[in-house]
C-alpha cells in the first residue's frame, strides 16, 4: 500500500512524493506537476511589492513629460534638417515627442491603474543601473567604449542580475567583442574606440 503526500516546492510547483511501507527513498519517486495560472497568479500576487497608487502615477506621468520636453529643446538646439536631410536632432526631437504623448496618456489614462509597484528596496537596482549607465557616458568619449562596454556589462550581469562570476566575465568579453565587430570593423561607426 503507497501513500502520497503533497508538499509545496520553490518555484511554484508541488510535489507528490509516493512511498511504500518501508521502501527505501531510492526506489520511491518523485513528480512535479506544475501550478495552474490561477494559482500561479496567486502566489505571484503575495509576491509582488505594494501598488504605487494614483499620486506615484501622476509623478511618474510629470517627470517622464519633465524629460521629454528637455529632450525637445536639446533636439531643436541640435538642428532638425528635413526627412531628406535631417540632421542630429531629428530622432531625439521624434522621439521626444512620443515620449510626451505617452506621458500625456498616462496622466489622462493611468491614474487609475494599479499595475504600477511602489517603490522598495528593489528599485534601488534601477537607480544604481540608470548610474552605471550614465557613468559609462561620461566615460566613453574619453576610454574608448571598450572598457567601460566590458565593465558595464559585467557589473549588470553580476551585481543586478546576480548571474555567476564566470557568466558575467564570459558574457561581457562577448557583448565587447560583438559591439566591436558590429559597430568597428564591419559598420566603420565613428564611436570612440582603443583598437
Amino acid at each position: 500500500m503507497t501513500s502520497a503526500s503533497n508538499e509545496a516546492v520553490p518555484g511554484g510547483s508541488v510535489k507528490h512524493a509516493a512511498a511504500g511501507n518501508g521502501a527505501s527513498p531510492a526506489i520511491a519517486e518523485e513528480l512535479v506537476e506544475p501550478l495552474t495560472p490561477e494559482q500561479l497568479a496567486a502566489e505571484w500576487d503575495e509576491e509582488r511589492p505594494p501598488h504605487a497608487g494614483p499620486l506615484a502615477n501622476v509623478a511618474a506621468a510629470v517627470a517622464a513629460a519633465a524629460l521629454g520636453i528637455a529632450g525637445l529643446a536639446m533636439s531643436v538646439g541640435m538642428g532638425l534638417g528635413s526627412p531628406e536631410k535631417p540632421e542630429p536632432g531629428l530622432w531625439p526631437f521624434i522621439i521626444s515627442l512620443v515620449m510626451i504623448a505617452m506621458s500625456v496618456a498616462l496622466l489622462v489614462f493611468g491614474r487609475k491603474k494599479l499595475d504600477a509597484e511602489a517603490f522598495s528596496s528593489s528599485s534601488w537596482q534601477v537607480a544604481a543601473g540608470v548610474a552605471t549607465l550614465v557613468g559609462f557616458v561620461l566615460v566613453v568619449g574619453v576610454a574608448g567604449f571598450e572598457i567601460p562596454t566590458l565593465l558595464l556589462t559585467f557589473v549588470w550581469l553580476r551585481f543586478l542580475g546576480k548571474e555567476t562570476w564566470r557568466m558575467s566575465v564570459v558574457l561581457s568579453f562577448a557583448v565587447t567583442a560583438a559591439f566591436y565587430l558590429i559597430f568597428v570593423v564591419a559598420l566603420s561607426v565613428p564611436i570612440p574606440h582603443l583598437f
